[in-house]
Parts: C-alpha cells; sequence; structure tokens
C-alpha cells in the first residue's frame, strides 16, 4: 500500500534556486521603493503634480493682462447633433498618455490636450498668457494680439520630445520645472491629427515658434471689426484662434477620449459654422480668472446679482374705459 514518505521539511524540486529567486525579488523590490519607481510612487507624485492647487489671478479692470494666471474654460451649452455628450463646463486640460504615465515618470512631448468637466483651478488646467516677445507683463491683452498660452508642470521630472514628429530629430530632455509648455497647433496631415474627429490636432510642446500664436476675437462678426484692437474682458465669452491656421480653437462634448483621469472631451482646432456663418458654441471660450472672495476659487463660483435672475416685470393692464353714449 503506498504512502506518503515525506515531511514538511522534505525540500523537493528545484528549492536552491526558488529561494534565490524570491530574495532576489525582495531586493528589486526594495530597491524600486527606495528610488521612488514603483508603481503606486510613480502614480501618487504625477497626480501630485498635476492636481495640485493653483491660485489664479484676480483682475482690478475686469480685462485680461499678460502675465495672468487663467482657465480656459467653454461654457455649458447643448450638442444638437448627438444625444450623448459631456454637459456643463469644461476646462481645456494637460493630458500625458496614458501608457507612459503609468511606466515612466516623464511626459512625452508633443502632449495631448483635452477637455474635462471641471471647474477646480489645478495644475493641468491653469495656463498663463504670454506675450510673443515675452516683455510687458502686465498689460492688458487685445483682440487681434497675438499671445501665447503656456503652462508649467512645476515638478522635477524631465519631458522627452516624441520622435513620430520629427524623425531625424534626436530626443531631447529638457528640466520641465524651467521650461513651459505651449498650446501650438499645426496643418492637419495624414500622420498627424486629432484622435477621434481626424481634424487639426491641438498639442503642448516646448519650442516657442510661430505654432504658439492665438489671437481673440469677438464672437458677433458683425461687431468684431468694432472691437478689434479693444481690451479682452476676462470671463466673457471670446473666439480663439490660431494665427498660423486661422482656425478656432473647438470642443467636441460628443466624442469621448479615454484619459489618465477618466472620460474626457476631444479638443481641436476648427470653425464650426452655422448656416449664417456664424462660430457655433464649440468654439466659445472664457478666460477665467480668479475671485477676490475667499468662499470662491473662481468668477464662475461667484454668484451672480440677484437683478439678473429676477423675471421681468410684465406691464399692468389698463383699465377698461366705460363706453360713453355718444361713442361709435
Amino acid at each position: 500500500m503506498a504512502r506518503n514518505l515525506y515531511g514538511p521539511g522534505v525540500r523537493m524540486g528545484n528549492w536552491n534556486e526558488d529561494i534565490y529567486l524570491e530574495e532576489e525579488l525582495m531586493k528589486d523590490f526594495l530597491e524600486k521603493r527606495d528610488k521612488g519607481q514603483l508603481l503606486i510612487q510613480r502614480n501618487r507624485r504625477l497626480k501630485s503634480h498635476l492636481l495640485r492647487p493653483m491660485q489664479l489671478s484676480v483682475t482690478e479692470d475686469g480685462c485680461v493682462h499678460f502675465g495672468d494666471s487663467v482657465m480656459l474654460v467653454s461654457p455649458d451649452h447643448p450638442e444638437p447633433q448627438a444625444d450623448l455628450f459631456l454637459p456643463g463646463d469644461l476646462s481645456l486640460c494637460l493630458t500625458p498618455d496614458e501608457i507612459r504615465a503609468h511606466l515612466s515618470d516623464r511626459f512625452e512631448l508633443p502632449c495631448g490636450l483635452s477637455a474635462a468637466p471641471t471647474r477646480i483651478p489645478v495644475g493641468r488646467n491653469t495656463f498663463t498668457v504670454l506675450r510673443v516677445d515675452r516683455e510687458a507683463i502686465g498689460q492688458v491683452l487685445r483682440f487681434g494680439q497675438n499671445f501665447r498660452l503656456g503652462i508649467t508642470l512645476g515638478c522635477e521630472t524631465r519631458c522627452s520630445q516624441g520622435q513620430h514628429l520629427r524623425p531625424a530629430t534626436p530626443p531631447r530632455w529638457v528640466p520641465s520645472f524651467s521650461e513651459s509648455l505651449y498650446l501650438s497647433s499645426d496643418h492637419r496631415t495624414l500622420l498627424r491629427s486629432s484622435k477621434v474627429s481626424w481634424l487639426q490636432e491641438v498639442y503642448l510642446t516646448d519650442e516657442a515658434s510661430y505654432l504658439n500664436c492665438w489671437q481673440a476675437a469677438f464672437p458677433d462678426p458683425q461687431l468684431r471689426l468694432e472691437w478689434e484692437g479693444l481690451p479682452v474682458p476676462a470671463n466673457t465669452r471670446i473666439l480663439i484662434n490660431h494665427s498660423h491656421t486661422n482656425r478656432g480653437l473647438a470642443v467636441h462634448r460628443h466624442l469621448f477620449l479615454r484619459t489618465y483621469f477618466g472620460k474626457e472631451a476631444e479638443v481641436a482646432a476648427h470653425t464650426h459654422l452655422d448656416t449664417h456663418r456664424v462660430e457655433m458654441p464649440r468654439n466659445h471660450w472664457m478666460l477665467v480668472t480668479g475671485s477676490p472672495r475667499k468662499e470662491a476659487s473662481t468668477m464662475l463660483d461667484v454668484p451672480k446679482p440677484p437683478v439678473e435672475h429676477a423675471p421681468a416685470l410684465k406691464p399692468e393692464p389698463e383699465p377698461e374705459r366705460a363706453a360713453t353714449p355718444g361713442a361709435q
């Protein structure tokens, strides 16, 4: 009769190799933990950099100035061409590549963009209005004037320039805390376009060129020439057009992207016109500034005066006049 003559202390198979393998795995784990290379450490570090709270600039005269920290917000509007879309106000946000964000602390340039349903200023959606010549900080931004929109990561990671745009250029690593990423765009090609709509792509890059220049325009085309050269008001609907391609910055609420932070909307450079040749609400943006009140972080959180919400007073009906005997 067969019996199991082996006890728990008997070692079978490649027991010595298994012990050494477990020791090597533990050493590798401890080494990565000390260097901060574990996946959970990278995720926490990335989220702390991109989701850190930011302070927006407070405007005193109601206009946007060079050097102000603002949010680019697309006002809420319905999407008649689709049943499913992201409602509410959407803010322009930096969106790193999901796979590389999990595997490395480095951002690959050019970096993508998306529109997220948030109105809280954080590191990934706070932009700085910059002048093209990098001078005259504090001057008023005017309609028709070229400007740049830059974002600073504020972390000691390094950014790499992707080779899929310029194969002949070797990869460059620049410190992200000393360089700003500029909102850029270029003509659509067969190898470069937006992910879902296949329109002109919008991205972030560290190279300062004419591809980073944008202009603000008044939404009403009949008053656009009258507003040319006037200061750009803050927290008001405007158009943001690309200077090189003359395409308007647009958000597609019905086209979803799977990003590192969840489901967000696609952002592209395309001018959407209606039957009257007027820009549609997809191209409307607001340069949102900070609120001087402590209980509100942005001007979007400040409640409007009650007069604007009060219904219009209807005129009282005139009393009927009594008919006279001689009236016909």
